[in-house]
């Protein structure tokens, strides 16, 4: 059984907000902050699938993805 660390990494996705908020319109703020971003540096790892990738590709230019 892998243990627990090695499952959470497996299938995620590393997101950081690299861009301010600041000046972003409403939408795009709502989905960072669906994503766990509320300041720049923030990072969360998050599930790898289509859901994910669809808020990430809608505010791409704001965040940098591992």
């Amino acid at each position: 059984m892998p243990s627990k660390t090695q499952s959470n990494k497996t299938g995620s996705i590393k997101v950081t907000l690299v861009k301010s908020l600041i000046g972003a319109k409403q939408k795009q703020i709502a989905t960072a902050h669906a994503l766990g971003l509320k300041k720049i540096g923030d990072n969360r790892l998050q599930p790898d699938n289509e859901a994910t990738k669809g808020k990430i590709f809608k505010i791409k230019h704001l965040v940098k993805c591992e």
